[in-house]
């Protein structure tokens, strides 16, 4: 699949994967950051932003969605940068692909099964009454009945897009997202591992990388190592992007 993308700056590259929900957007001011020292790649993985829609999703078809990119591009190699379920990309590209990978960042997600968790998000979705909507102000209305939540409600409608008729759609692909949400969960469970430098990234007030995963992520990334952002949650990048441009702009370097 001809995944969407865009490129800011020179140098070496560097491929950033957004999660779940999210788009190339989500990146883009850490994105310009990172531009001025190498060639960034802002990716939207298939069934997300302005990417092409498909029934299949997993870790293997949007794996290799990377590697045909990668290869369109004449990318022999690559640094990679994912988040939560980018992360999760980044890492089956890395043990999958150890040779198109040079170095290896995860931010806050870890090689192990996470059940689904989504159903707030979800419901804030199938809140929205597309048929009718007149502007996004509605659908922030309609969408605050379920969550209330003002960020995670702008995190949602940053897929609401508005067709040439005036008539609203979803960007993403939310069916087949919702039908595999299950595989989005899924960890490594192969007997794999990538030997080149890894950097994980944890939020300081997320749950999803444990002290308790720290030997399960050196397991299949021995030169792993591990740091946690203070004060951030899940969404690292958008809570502190200074501190987390820093530490991938150290590691990188």
């Amino acid at each position: 699949m001809k995944l969407n993308f865009r490129t800011l700056g020179a140098g070496e590259p560097l491929i950033i994967m957004h999660g779940v929900f999210g788009s190339s957007d989500n990146w883009q001011t850490l994105g310009k950051v990172f531009a001025e020292s190498f060639k960034v790649y802002l990716v939207d993985l298939r069934n997300h932003g302005n990417s092409p829609h498909s029934d299949e999703f997993d870790y293997d078809v949007m794996v290799s969605d990377v590697v045909e990119l990668m290869d369109d591009e004449g990318l022999e190699k690559a640094h990679i940068l994912g988040h939560s379920m980018g992360g999760k990309v980044a890492m089956h590209l890395s043990t999958q692909h150890a040779g198109k990978v040079d170095k290896l960042i995860v931010v806050d997600i870890a090689p192990k099964y996470y059940p689904p968790h989504h159903q707030e998000i979800f419901k804030g979705f199938h809140s929205v009454n597309l048929s009718t909507l007149k502007n996004r102000k509605e659908a922030d209305d309609q969408m605050a009945g379920v969550i209330s939540n003002f960020g995670v409600r702008q995190f949602i409608l940053k897929n609401l897009d508005r067709k040439k008729d005036g008539s609203f759609q979803w960007k993403l692909n939310l069916n087949a997202i919702e039908n595999a949400i299950e595989k989005v969960g899924e960890g490594i469970e192969e007997e794999v591992s990538f030997d080149g430098n890894a950097l994980f990234i944890a939020g300081g007030n997320s749950d999803y990388i444990t002290d308790d995963d720290h030997d399960l992520i050196r397991s299949y990334f021995p030169k792993a190592t591990i740091v946690s952002v203070k004060g951030a949650g899940h969404w690292v990048h958008a809570e502190k992007p200074d501190e987390l441009g820093k530490m991938v702009i150290e590691f990188l370097k």
